[in-house]
């Protein structure tokens, strides 16, 4: 009796031709993609970096890039969450300031920096909680709401410290291995803000894609009232949003102070524009529902080297300002037309 042995079916190869049909349908589906737009900007920016200098595209200088964007990176994914829940958060460079402010402070009172840190963190957070209470349970417009936080915040910071700044001293106990956080470099190459950047971008990727906490952002950005009648919590999504928000900013603020070893009370003002516009620029809509972290990574990268760019060709700081407002009012009118596009087909 001979008896047969069933081999498992095997999945054939594709053949060149049904790779060759493949390719451009993944090829169109990245074009159709909402970050393919600013992707393709960076992309040009780059280049045009190359052209303009020699220095442009060396390691040195890309890394100083990283080096540079990582505080507003690491803000701009929690300000990612707020925007997608069709909310806005002034505060973040408020909140920045804050954070830094006490971790200085308790750092030179003697606070070893790890219990100093939490410190800081924990504050950023309670900001930003502070922010999505107000919003969620007074119905007051977090437009309206993170304006007035952005003064508070700053006023509390100015008057513990009495206006007065923090400068630590690698002679103080710990603040040399503070200052490694901001200052310090992974293998002796990658700077360590652009490390935690990354670490925090790649924890909203998987957040805002792969959760259901972004699934419901999604859904109460997209149409509140219809999230609400499923059953989402709409509440707590917007709550988290401002807590995340608020979170990121405080970690920025120590990072902050751990690369300057100095803060004071009118540090970070402004941050919350540069912060927003990355958000904006990366994709997102201004009024919720749509945009990706992805997006806002890819947007922050813009701003990154568009700023080098006009710093090596010694443009004024003042023109830079007016370079980054033109970008965004192009973003936000490229974002509208996509929009009015869609809803006519």
């Amino acid at each position: 009796m001979t008896s047969t042995t069933t081999k498992p079916p095997t999945t054939a190869a594709p053949s060149p031709g049904e790779s060759a049909r493949q390719f451009p349908l993944a090829l169109r589906r990245m074009l159709h993609a909402r970050e393919a737009g600013v992707f393709a900007a960076l992309v040009l920016l780059f280049l045009l970096g190359t052209v303009l200098s020699p220095t442009f595209a060396q390691s040195d200088n890309l890394l100083s890039v990283g080096q540079q964007i990582a505080q507003i990176g690491i803000m701009a994914v929690g300000a990612t969450f707020v925007i997608l829940n069709g909310e806005i958060d002034l505060s973040v460079g408020s909140t920045y300031a804050l954070s830094a402010i006490s971790t200085g402070m308790l750092i030179s009172d003697g606070w070893n920096w790890p219990s100093a840190m939490l410190v800081g963190l924990a504050v950023g957070a309670l900001a930003g909680l502070l922010n999505g209470l107000a919003v969620v349970m007074l119905g007051v417009p977090s437009f309206i709401v993170t304006l007035g936080t952005l003064s508070v915040f700053r006023g509390v910071a100015l008057l513990i410290s009495d206006g007065a700044p923090i400068s630590l001293s690698s002679s103080q106990p710990g603040v040399a291995e503070f200052n490694l956080l901001g200052q310090g470099r992974l293998f002796g190459l990658v700077p360590m803000q652009f490390v935690f950047f990354a670490a925090v971008a790649a924890i909203g990727v998987v957040l805002l894609a792969r959760s259901r906490f972004g699934f419901n952002t999604y859904a109460v950005g997209g149409n509140q009232e219809a999230a609400r009648l499923v059953g989402v919590n709409v509440k707590r999504v917007k709550l988290t949003a401002f807590v995340l928000s608020g979170f990121t900013a405080g970690l920025a603020g120590v990072l902050g102070l751990s690369f300057l070893s100095y803060v004071q009370g009118v540090t970070g003002q402004g941050l919350e524009l540069t912060v927003i516009s990355a958000v904006i620029i990366g994709g997102a809509a201004l009024f919720g529902g749509s945009g990706t972290m992805w997006g806002t990574v890819i947007g922050v990268a813009f701003i990154g080297l568009l700023q080098n760019i006009l710093n090596i060709k010694g443009i004024s700081s003042f023109w830079q300002t007016v370079v980054t407002g033109l970008v965004i009012v192009a973003a936000v009118a490229a974002d509208t037309w996509q929009r009015k596009r869609k809803s006519r087909a």
